[in-house]
């Protein structure tokens, strides 16, 4: 047996239905799938490859799975901190977007995010944002997977100065990419319930449900927009989505914080999917998803990490370990969140709420080869006692070594292979200095 490549010498953590890790471990690649895993020979010979990757002792995991963010806010990076999210959103994001969101500033604040979320092992990502297009360019251009959302929402936007438009815009974005690319899948986003009408939200979830697309919105954010949605329907968030049939296994619900037992059981039965984006949500003083409780009840839970105006970093090893952390404390139960149950919210978990677990989320022949390699090479990550709990509670993204998607090596010893970085960075450095002077004269 040959293999365009292997992978050899390092603990492979699967994340498969048994949660298999396999000590001294190979996995062999054609193409875009991954043609075998399991232990190398003990004999010492390998099969046949075009190329060998050395582990060298490393951890070899699936590439991590990003499920809600808005990549061009990088450009907006520690912008306007430690405000409230209405304060932080109408006064400071809104009209920053408003002077600074092009198709241009989005094509590299897109690079500079995949960038930042390859060399720190995240594979496949779920965007929503405007100009879209532009991020989805960026994409073709660095080689990761994404599921981006063409933003909606009842106010001009960046691109769509009126907004009876935005649904045509959203259409006209999933019509140019759906199958076009194998690695992008168009999808819908719309902001939230409040920021968009019964008769949008309608309409963007039915554009979405004829081409079996995923359907993404920000709901149950806050305490405010629970008491304002209460007061306005007379139903909490959740009840109101499914009121007008948003409800079922293509909606991503974001956030998903003040939700109370009959709205949780609702989404369970609904087969919604949720992400959880912890750090953002606690930068922001939005409040703590009950996470355990979605877990217990069936509910396909993924995390994110939001935008880089909100967490300031795109960082999913850090997002883990964060989310462990939080929900110990929070239920004064330090085995809740165990290392193994977040690991797979960033993994097949992810892959789930994204439906895309048929494809990624698992090392198991079969799947796409979107793999990542940990150099354990360091004093932080010495011994090693147990892989997964390192991962969770000690590896950074810092520490992913080579990157792989759909068979193909995008970052190789910490360097990028598809984009000049430099290059990016300058770019990135130049766009930096305009919305500084903007705010400066303001």
């Amino acid at each position: 047996m040959s293999f365009d490549t292997l992978i050899i010498n390092g603990t492979v953590v699967t994340a498969n239905d048994a949660f298999e890790i396999i000590e001294n471990g190979m996995i062999g690649i054609n193409g875009t799938t991954i043609a075998t895993v399991g232990p190398k020979p003990e004999d010492g010979s390998l099969p046949t490859a075009g190329q060998v990757i050395d582990a060298g002792g490393g951890i070899i995991l699936p590439g991590l799975i990003n499920t809600h963010t808005h990549l061009p806010m990088t450009l907006f990076r520690g912008l306007a901190d430690d405000l409230a999210l209405h304060v932080w959103l109408n006064e400071h994001m809104f009209p920053a977007e408003a002077a600074h969101i092009s198709p241009e500033t989005v094509r590299v604040g897109t690079l500079l995010a995949c960038a930042e979320m390859l060399l720190s092992g995240t594979t496949t990502c779920c965007d929503g944002y405007f100009f879209e297009d532009s991020v989805a360019d960026a994409f073709a251009t660095t080689g990761m997977r994404g599921i981006l959302g063409q933003g909606v929402i009842d106010f001009p936007a960046p691109g769509i100065a009126d907004p009876a438009e935005n649904m045509a815009h959203a259409v006209r974005f999933v019509e140019k990419w759906q199958g076009r690319h194998p690695l992008i899948y168009p999808s819908i986003f719309c902001h939230s319930p409040y920021t968009c009408s019964e008769k949008t939200l309608v309409a963007a979830k039915r554009e979405a449900d004829q081409r079996g697309l995923l359907f993404q919105i920000h709901v149950a954010e806050t305490q405010t927009e629970r008491s304002e949605i209460l007061a306005t329907h007379r139903l909490t968030p959740v009840g109101y989505l499914d009121r007008l049939g948003l409800l079922d296994d293509k909606t991503l619900l974001v956030h998903t914080i003040w939700v109370d037992d009959a709205d949780t059981d609702l989404i369970a039965r609904r087969r919604a999917p949720v992400s959880v984006t912890t750090e953002s949500e606690m930068k922001l003083a939005s409040g703590i998803a009950p996470i355990p409780d979605f877990i217990k009840k069936g509910i396909a839970v993924g995390l994110g990490t939001d935008s880089c105006a909100s967490n300031n970093d795109l960082d999913m090893f850090q997002e883990m370990d964060v989310t462990a952390k939080l929900h110990k404390v929070h239920t004064l139960d330090p085995t809740v969140m165990d290392a193994k149950t977040v690991l797979s919210l960033a993994t097949r978990d992810g892959a789930n709420t994204l439906g895309l677990l048929d494809q990624i989320g698992s090392l198991a022949p079969g799947k796409q080869a979107d793999i990542i390699v940990l150099d354990t090479d360091a004093p932080h990550l010495m011994p090693i006692y147990s892989p997964v709990s390192h991962v969770i509670y000690t590896a950074r993204g810092a520490d992913v070594r080579d990157v792989f998607v759909a068979g193909r090596l995008l970052v190789q010893n910490r360097q990028l292979l598809t984009i000049d970085l430099e290059d990016v960075l300058a770019q990135a450095t130049r766009i930096g200095r305009r919305i500084k002077q903007f705010q400066e004269e303001k």
